[in-house]
């Protein structure tokens, strides 16, 4: 299994704005999305209100299955949703990926 981790982080100063809006974004549409794609076993999304960051997580049983989802363009589109929001972020929106070794 493979975590593809997509991180935000908000400008000091802006750390509530456009939290709410994202949330709702990301329930709304981004997860229901994700669901539909090959592969994609879940969806973790981690908030740290005080610092202003926040991580996406998203499972795919295998690494071709998480490749398949960027070079379909499907993550660029979830991406562009993100991007009314862009005036509040201290960085573009960045992503890491990993093996999931352990899982309980």
């Amino acid at each position: 299994m493979y975590a593809r981790i997509t991180v935000l982080e908000w400008k000091m100063g802006q750390k509530h704005e456009g939290m709410e809006e994202m949330l709702q974004l990301l329930r709304d549409r981004i997860v229901p999305t994700a669901k539909l794609q090959q592969g994609f076993k879940g969806f973790l999304g981690l908030l740290d209100r005080r610092e202003g960051k926040a991580m996406a997580i998203t499972l795919w049983e295998m690494e071709t299955d998480l490749q398949a989802s960027e070079v379909s363009g499907y993550y660029r589109a979830q991406l562009a949703e993100l991007v009314p929001l862009s005036d509040l972020y201290t960085t573009p929106p960045y992503r890491e990926v990993y093996e999931v070794i352990v899982q309980e």
